[in-house]
Order: structure tokens, then sequence, then C-alpha cells
């Protein structure tokens, strides 16, 4: 069907220039042709004896596009006086389409083709294009999917969570692990799982005003997740944009064109505060739509039958439209279980709709968790009694899994699975996990001064300063000199200062720096957020920075300064939530040191009394208190009268808080949170989990295949360090297919302690977006898809052509699916000669490599016409060969599917008929999953995605 002469109205293409697409010959004279490319809208001249061009003829099977836009399958070709003509079906008739009227673009998508038109690479991208589908392969199959990229430590309680929620579909879960555990972390994990697999595009973040900038980095500095913040700002410069006309089309027309900036970003984040007081806002936050929504310091949503906060209410209408939620809380019951139902109830409100059916619901958690701790103590046997209880919990499915070899824990997983709110709630406590400093309570006694006389008892003598004039107060307050004479003495430690007011840091930071000389910072709700950020980031270093952090409240919720381990408590708060949360900001996972708590307090006053009160009542300030707001309900009126002066009531509220603490923390330990802390982190799981993890970083396979993109690329590697390097765009660098790589280059490091080290340097791993982003670019782009190789052998003669053919399987399915889990993307690799014999055996991909060597291009471009005819008969035979592979693939993938859909769809029914925390929804989707699975392995084909040809010399 070829022809080598030129005719007026035939379809080439540059070998030298393919951006300029399909040419059609506008004029042949004498020893030149001139071809129009109507694609760049330019004209070439040629001579016709060394033309880098290549005739396009369409095979049929293949798809053609006329210059009206019309699509169609090619059925026959027939040659008309050198202008092709195609027989060519648009899904009703054929139509007879003559090479003329095709449109001047041109994709290439079977690697013979490229071949033919010219472009083929080196066979430097065709190895690239093995290894990326081979990774692909391995990588989409591991357990391990999802929870690689992160720049986090490896724990076994926060990757256990990440990887039960994020598995699920549109989840909604409460994380509640206390202060310190890393909710934050668990997060960011579960949305780096849902968005780098495809369960979800789109997510919304809303935090309180002051964390804002700190979720922003986390998101980024850990996951890689780009979040565009959404504030009055962003609206006032949509405004801005907006010119007088568009004002009055909206005016006349309705603004139904107008920006929405929250569907402007598919993941963003915005404080709640900001949806409370915008309308504006609120409704186009509704309206964008979200797979994934979460809101952090969920316990500030107050709530009660009789009364909904605002905050609550723009919460409630967001996550009835959002697919999925994820509420963060240190304290889900602190402030009362109708709080804690509050929370529940955003959740999953038809599960959680009635108050008192859930305080009834919750007194039979003690009971399980007795028969389940007995199991744990005693794995051999089971009592006549617990076996009564759990045939009355488990139903006939209890036989079952007493017959099973690990009985024990088989019965221990199905009642955590199956009971209580271990389903949506997630909380880890410090008790059971590992690696928390030790609390040092400093308690320090000052005399109250006379300023403060008519101050000294009530709630105002929590705070007295707030009664006397600021100067005064700087000048009489013990606190003051105190504070100035400790910060001297502790000199160079950093010291974190939190108070309740934000007019009290002000004017101590102010104090501070003035006139004592001590470098410090203010923290406080007065601040813009960038000045926050500033004043955190002044705190934080090590060489240059503040000696001291003046925080207001705020300071003591979201912020981490765990490389600090001072911590004054320049007065107390009345919530011990808040006492909590203030500790917690330097009580954290990763803290080297044993906290040191300085607690200055003025005698004779209500400071006094709170400070008793947190002692020794609540034991509070040596550890963790998860009890006391309730402890707080129970003693209230005994509380207020002694924070009024009342002395005859202190030791009576002290004795009677200290056993109300003790009988508290007892029921906790035996009744719910034991229940779900053992449903929070399942060891076993996590261990396995973190196994995988490690095995894909230990290798040195990231590195060597970015290395190998990067020589095909044009992106230099220079070496920095062990385990790091420096990445910029060299001579010939591609930025196409580069992502994330700045023009004045990247510093690196391929290894996760080093990351975590050194926040300069951007952690290389398999999920890292520039990484994903090359492995993405190779797969749907032609890059690597054909080759044209040398190899000299004394076992063939010269001549001899070989087809080294890569097939993978095409699948189209939603990427939801994640259907690469079963199916393999990794090529099937056929070798064969103009015969039709099977080489692939003998002529392994590794040894193809080391033996073949790169053709001259001019040289291959005289070569790919000579040999067209045997690479089409070669294509034919691979083809043929690869045909019965499809057949067991598909059942291979169809069992798979099958053992990864029908045990959990059939778990979820049996959980759903004892625990109602299991969505119709949740089983409906994964069904429809199921039923999606088989129709898509059913419809699959295997695809041809390179080739290699072969010339022996």
């Amino acid at each position: 069907m070829e022809t080598s002469e030129f005719v007026i109205g035939q379809r080439w293409v540059s070998h030298s220039d393919t951006a300029l697409g399909l040419g059609i010959v506008t004029d042949v004279s004498g020893r030149r042709v001139t071809l129009g490319f109507p694609a760049a809208d330019e004209e070439r001249t040629y001579a016709i004896d060394n033309a880098p061009l290549s005739r396009i003829i369409y095979q049929q099977g293949e798809d053609i596009e006329t210059f009206a836009g019309e699509h169609y399958v090619v059925h026959a070709v027939e040659d008309l006086n050198g202008v092709l003509v195609y027989h060519a079906d648009d899904g009703e008739t054929i139509h007879q389409i003559s090479e003329v009227k095709l449109a001047g673009s041109v994709n290439f998508s079977a690697p013979h083709q490229r071949l033919f038109a010219g472009q083929f690479d080196r066979n430097g991208a065709f190895r690239l294009r093995v290894s990326t589908l081979q990774h692909l392969d391995r990588l989409r199959a591991s357990p391990a999917q999802g929870l690689i990229g992160a720049r986090t430590q490896h724990l076994p309680h926060q990757l256990y969570i990440a990887q039960e929620v994020a598995r699920r579909h549109a989840p909604r879960v409460l994380l509640a692990d206390e202060v310190g555990l890393g909710k934050t972390i668990e997060a960011g994990l579960i949305l780096h799982y849902q968005l780098h697999t495809g369960r979800a595009r789109r997510a919304l973040i809303v935090v309180p005003d002051s964390l804002i900038h700190q979720w922003l980095v986390e998101m980024l500095r850990r996951f890689n997740l780009r979040f565009s913040i959404v504030d009055q700002s962003r609206y006032d410069d949509i405004k801005a944009q907006e010119n007088d006309v568009d004002a009055l089309m909206n005016h006349i027309f309705g603004d139904d064109d107008r920006v929405n900036p929250f569907e402007a970003d598919q993941l963003v984040l915005c404080s709640l505060d900001f949806l409370v007081r915008s309308e504006q806002a609120r409704n186009d936050a509704l309206s964008a739509g979200w797979d994934l929504m979460v809101v952090d310091e969920a316990h500030h949503l107050a709530w009660s039958p009789e009364q909904i906060s605002p905050e609550y209410d723009v919460v409630e209408s967001l996550s009835a439209a959002s697919k999925g939620l994820l509420l963060l809380t240190a304290t889900p019951e602190q402030v009362g279980v109708a709080s804690h139902f509050a929370r529940l109830r955003l959740l999953d409100p038809a599960r959680f709709h009635d108050l008192e059916a859930f305080r009834q619901e919750e007194q039979q958690y003690e009971s399980i968790n007795k028969v389940v701790r007995r199991l744990l103590d005693t794995p051999d046997s089971i009592s006549a009694d617990d076996q009564a209880a759990l045939a009355n919990w488990l139903g006939d499915e209890l036989d079952e899994l007493l017959a099973r070899e690990d009985a024990h824990q088989a019965v221990i997983d199905a009642l955590l699975d199956r009971h209580g709110t271990g389903r949506v709630l997630f909380r880890n406590t410090r008790a059971a996990i590992q690696g928390f400093p030790a609390r040092q309570p400093l308690p320090e006694p000052l005399p109250c001064p006379p300023l403060y006389d008519a101050a000294r008892y009530g709630n105002l003598g929590l705070a007295p300063e707030q009664s006397a004039d600021e100067e005064r107060w700087l000048a009489e307050d013990p606190r003051v000199a105190w504070l100035e004479k400790k910060l001297t003495g502790l000199r160079p430690a950093k010291v974190v200062v939190i108070c309740a007011r934000a007019d009290t840091a002000m004017a101590l930071e102010r104090y501070l720096q003035l006139r004592a000389g001590i470098r410090s910072a203010a923290f406080h709700e007065h601040l813009s957020l960038v000045e926050r950020d500033r004043a955190a980031a002044y705190f934080a270093d090590s060489e240059q920075g503040a000696q001291a952090l003046i925080c207001s409240e705020i300071g003591s919720e979201g912020r981490n300064f765990q490389f600090a381990h001072h911590l004054v408590l320049f007065d107390l708060p009345a919530n011990p939530d808040l006492l909590e949360q203030r500790i917690g900001r330097l009580d954290r996972i990763g803290q080297t040191e044993s906290i040191c708590v300085h607690i200055p307090y003025l005698q004779g006053t209500s400071q006094e009394v709170q400070y008793r009160w947190f002692q020794d009542g609540l034991n509070a300030f040596a550890e963790s208190c998860a009890v006391g707001v309730a402890v707080h309900e129970q003693v209230s009126e005994q509380w207020q009268q002694a924070l009024d002066g009342d002395a005859t009531v202190l030791e009576p509220l002290l004795a009677a808080s200290a056993e109300e603490t003790g009988r508290l923390k007892t029921l906790l330990h035996n009744g719910r949170d034991a229940l779900i802390e053992l449903n929070s982190c399942r060891r076993d799981e996590a261990d396995a989990l973190i196994a995988s993890i490690e095995q894909e970083e230990s290798s040195a396979q990231v590195r060597d295949y970015m290395v190998q993109a990067f020589d095909i690329l044009g992106v230099d590697i220079e070496d920095h360090s062990d385990h790091a390097d420096v990445l910029k765009p060299g001579e010939q660098y591609q930025a196409g297919h580069v992502a994330e790589l700045p023009e004045d280059g990247l510093t690196v490091t391929w290894e996760r302690e080093q990351a975590l080290q050194r926040e300069d340097m951007a952690f290389m791993s398999w999920e890292h977006p520039m990484v994903t982003g090359i492995m993405d670019s190779v797969t749907s782009s032609g890059l690597g898809k054909a080759a044209l190789a040398n190899l000299s052998v004394k076992a063939l003669p010269a001549g001899t052509l070989l087809l080294e053919a890569l097939f993978a399987v095409h699948c189209p399915a939603p990427e939801s699916l994640q259907l690469t889990r079963y199916l393999p993307v990794s090529p099937l690799r056929l070798v064969v000669d103009v015969n039709g014999r099977d080489l692939t055996n003998a002529l392994p991909h590794d040894r193809l490599n080391e033996l073949c060597s790169n053709i001259r291009r001019r040289t291959a471009q005289a070569i790919v016409p000579r040999i067209r005819t045997e690479v089409e008969t070669m294509v034919e035979h691979v083809e043929q060969l690869a045909a019965p592979h499809l057949s067991s693939l598909q059942e291979r993938a169809l069992a798979q599917v099958e053992a990864g859909f029908v045990p959990e769809v059939r778990r979820l029914e049996a959980l759903q008929r004892v625990n109602p925390a299991i969505r119709d929804e949740e089983i409906a989707y994964l069904r429809g999953q199921l039923n999606a699975a088989r129709e898509a392995v059913g419809h699959a084909s295997l695809a041809l995605e390179g080739i290699r040809v072969i010339v022996t010399s």
C-alpha cells in the first residue's frame, strides 16, 4: 500500500518536526515537494531525494478524524492514482473518506504507527517504558499503596487508623486520639490515600481561624497536598477583577456565571469562623460538593437537644453535602455525653438520632469489655457464662467462630467489629501508646499583692490582672518578676508561656522584650495568621530565634512546640480541657525531654484553689486527664463555692474530686475506652503494613528508576550528601514530563529518616508528585512506544529482524474501582522474528538491553520505510501469540476481584444486623463496585504498549 512517489493530496509527516502535524502535498515541481501543515498553519518545501518525511497510511481497525471533527474506523484502504481513499465506518454506515479530508492533527497511538511516522525513540526511552509499567504493577498491588509518600514517622496507631479508614467508601469517622497522638497526621494520611487512589478528588478542610496556615503547611510539607485557602480576601480579589460590564450583566441576568472560589480548586482550606460570618461563602461551599471534608477541633461545635450553635449548624449543612467526613477532637466526651453524641450525629444522623437511646446503648459496653478482657487473659478457655453472653451478642455465628483455629481472636474481633461505636470512632490513649515523656509539675506559690485585694476570688481571681492598670500590675504582680528571673535562669532553653487573655500576653511580651531584654514573641488572636506564623517560626529558630513564646489561650490548640520542654502556666484555666490542651502543645510524640510544667500562682486567691483542684483533685498536671470535665460537672457547685472564697468546702471538694476521678477512670478503662482502644490499633495489622511500606523504601529502586528517567528527560543530578542529590534542569530538559522541578533546582533526599530531620529537602518516594507525574507522563504519552536498535551477535546473520513487543491489559474503568489491584499492568513481553518464532525466553529483556545499541537517527529514518512490511508481519505474529494470554489474565483477575469484594460485602451485611453504624450506602457501594469490576474485567483487552525493532549487524 506504500508509495515512494509524491502525489498532490497525499498525507505525510515530518520526522524532524512532528509538532507540525499531518502534512498534505500541495505541489511537486522537479526535485522539490511542497507540503502544507494545516495544524501549524505552515508550508515547507523539501528536496525529494532526502526529504525527512514518512507516508501516513492508516490500517484496518484504526481511527481517523476529518477536518470537520468526524471520527471513523477504517475498514479498507483503496489507492486511486496515489491518493488513498479510506472506506470507514461511523457506527452506522460505511463512508468513503479521501485522505485529503483528514484532520491536520495526528496522534499515533499504535507503536508501529509511530515507528512508520518516524516518531521513534532511543533504547533508553523504551527501557523506561518497561520499567514504568513493571513498577506501577507492583505498587498498585501493594498493601502500602497510598501510604508510602508521607513525611511522617511509622507509628503503628496512625498507620492502622489511616488504612482502616481510608480504604472505606466515603469514610465518616471521628478521630479522637488523645492530645499529642497525631490526629492531623492521621487525617493527612487518609486524605493522601483517598486522593492517590482516586477514591476522592475534591476535599475541604474546615479549621479554626488560628490553624489555617498550620494546616496549609502541614498538608504540603508532609503529604505534598497543595490546598488553596478561601477567605474574605479571595472574595475581595474576585470582586476587584470583575469589571463594570460584568456587574451590569449580573444585575440584569443574575449571577449564575459568578465565580465560586470553592469550585476553582479541588483541595480547599477554609476557616469555620469565615463560613459562619459569610452567608455567601457558606452557600458557595455547600453548592460546590465534596468527596471528603475534614473538621478540626470538633469539640467546639456546641449542640444540645434544645439549642444548636451557628458553628454546629454550618458543619451539619456541609456534612450533608459531603460524601465523607472526618471529625477531629482530642476530647470527644469531656464536654459530656450529649456533646459526644452531637459529633456522632454529624457522622451518621440516621444511626445516631436519639440521645436517650444512645445513653442506654453505652451501658452495655462495660459488660462486653469484661468478656473481651477475660478472653485475652485466658485464651485457652471460655466459661459457660461468657459463652452464653457471646451467643446473645453474636448469634448463630458464634459456633462458626469457635470452630476456627484462632477462635478466641476471631470472637474478640467480631465483638469489637460489631458492637459499639468502634466503626465510627477511633481513639488511642497515651496509656496504650509508648513514647511519651514524663510530666513534672513545678508549683511556685507567690504572695498576692494588695493591688488584687478586690479581685482575689471568683472567676476574676483566676486572671486578676484584668482588673488593674497595665503599668501597675506589670510592676506589682510577683508573677512578672518571677517570670523574668525564671527565663533568665533557663536561658537558652525554649519556654512556652500561656495565659488566658490576649491583653495579658501582649503586655508580658512587651515587658520582656523592652524592659527585661529577653528575646520573645507574642502569639494571640489579635495577630493576623501570617503574623502568628511568623512568631511561631521566630520561636522555632534554634540559633537567632526567641527564647520565649507568650501565648494567649489560642496558643494551646493545634500548634506543636515539642522542641521545647518548659511550659509556664501564667494563670490557670477554669476548664480542665483547656489545661490538657495547654500541656499538650509540648507533651507529644517526638518530645525527647521530660515536660517541666511551671505553675506560678498567687496564694490566698482563686489561683491557689484552682491549682489545688487540678493537682490534688484531678492529678491533671502529672498525667493526662480524660475525665476532668465530667468530674467538674459532678462537683461544680462545691468548686464554685471554693473559687468564691469559701475555705470550708475546699478539702471536701478535693476529696470528692479525687474519688470521682478514680471512679470515672475505672469506668472508662473497663468500658467504652478499652473497647475502642482495642479496635483503634490492631498491632499485628499495623506492623505488617509498616513492613510493607519499609520494604518499598528499603531498596534503591525509586532512585534507580528516577536516574533512568532523568537521563531520558534531561534532568541533571548532582551529588549533595549521603542519600541526597540536587536536581536541576539540563540542556535537554523536557519540562512537559517533569513536574515540581524549579528552574534553580531542587534538593532531594531518598531516605525517610533524613527527610524527617531535613525539612528543606524534598522526600522522594514512589508517591512524590514528581515521581507519579513522570510515571503518568510515560504511560499516557508516546515516549518509548517505538524504538529502533542494533544488535551485533554471531549467532544471527546480519540483516535479521526481531521484534520485542510489550502488551498490557487495557480495561477502561473508573479509577476508584482500583482494578489495577487485580489486573496486572506489567507488560506481557514477547520477542519474535519475521517467521513468527517465539524467542521470548531465549532473549530476556535485560540481556537485550546489554547487547542492543542505538542507531543514528538519519540511518534509522532510512531503514524504517524498507522494513515496514516485515514489521507489520511481526506485529501480526505477536498479536496472535499474545491473544491466548488474555483469558487466563481475566480468570485470575476475576478470582481476585471476588476474593477482594465478596467477603467484605458479606462481613458488612452480617455487621449491619447487630451494628447499625454500618450504612446501607456503604454496602450498596461495595456491591456496585463488585458488579462494575466484574463487567470491566469481562471487557478487558490486550493493548500493544510498545515495540522495539532490532536489526542485527
